[in-house]
């Protein structure tokens, strides 16, 4: 027993007007036609909805308890309808972001700031992770936008599109002859305690190839995965660091100072990965257009 959308509307438009001709030229079709719509709602409800005689049209008790449910039906079909259409126009929705740690703090929030004016009504789901998860995640399925590097291995599922470079820089404490210096030159590590990155990070994959470049790689005797307990360790004097520009948002720097790196001048192209043959919402789409034009400043 399942009444269509149309069956219903001509029974409302009856039980409204109690008059089949009025009823059919308010759709406009044929009275005929409404009729017939009529008709097919009583079979399959297996009951009379109108009286029918030469004096007019009534409501039948089956019909009376049927009008006030098709009503709510319509109407909930009708917000559903509705819901749907602002979906596709992009104003309504979730968008699930994975992004570096660094990148979701320097990009994110202006970001999301200038979305918002146009698109408030649709949520932001951020998840700031490794570089390997971020990719795992649009090739699931589970991220809708990742912003992160390319991964060596990285499946051919995934699509990587440049978004922005970034430099390295050598951070070390404010009070540290070397925050005296314009820029340095890589060997510096190698004489000094150093403070690295954890394996896991998109940051190694930089700073090893360069110090194991330089043929003096220097021992990590401090290796944290979490890059503001590397900017912490660096400011209490334990040892200097190389970290990208953008991480610097991750850190107190207000007793921390930066300096360029140079011999070779290392940075990580940061871009936004999509799985291939998957179609984004509106929504997500114009989110894309807004990051693409946000300064990291």
């Amino acid at each position: 027993m399942t009444l269509t959308i149309s069956e219903l509307e001509a029974v409302l438009l009856v039980a409204e007007t109690l008059n089949f001709r009025m009823a059919a030229e308010r759709v406009p079709i044929s009275q005929p036609a409404l009729s017939r719509r009529v008709q097919a709602a009583e079979q399959k409800l297996g009951a009379r909805l109108f009286d029918r005689d030469k004096h007019g049209v009534a409501l039948t008790s089956a019909g009376a308890e049927l009008v006030p449910i098709a009503m709510r039906m319509l109407s909930e079909f009708r917000d559903s309808l509705s819901d749907l259409s602002e979906f596709i126009a992009g104003r309504r929705g979730s968008i699930n972001i994975w992004a570096l740690p660094s990148v979701a703090s320097a990009l994110l929030p202006a970001a999301t700031r200038a979305f918002q004016k146009s698109h408030p009504q649709v949520r932001l789901n951020i998840h700031a992770v490794s570089a390997r998860q971020i990719t795992q995640a649009v090739s699931e399925g589970n991220a809708d936008i990742g912003i992160s590097i390319e991964v060596p291995d990285q499946p051919a599922s995934v699509q990587f599109t440049p978004l922005l470079k970034e430099n390295f820089v050598l951070i070390c404490p404010i009070g540290d002859p070397l925050a005296q210096r314009k820029r340095v030159d890589w060997r510096v590590f190698a004489d000094r305690p150093y403070v690295a990155s954890g394996p896991a990070s998109s940051i190694r994959q930089v700073t090893d190839q360069i110090l194991a470049a330089s043929g003096r790689l220097p021992e990590m005797n401090y290796v944290s995965d979490n890059i503001s307990v590397v900017g912490a360790m660096v400011a209490a004097g334990v040892g200097i660091a190389a970290v990208p520009q953008l991480a610097l948002r991750l850190m107190d720097t207000t007793r921390l100072c930066s300096v360029a790196l140079h011999s070779p001048t290392a940075s990580r192209n940061i871009g936004i990965l999509l799985k291939n043959q998957r179609s984004l919402s509106a929504a997500a789409l114009r989110f894309l257009d807004t990051l693409r034009q946000t300064d990291p400043g």
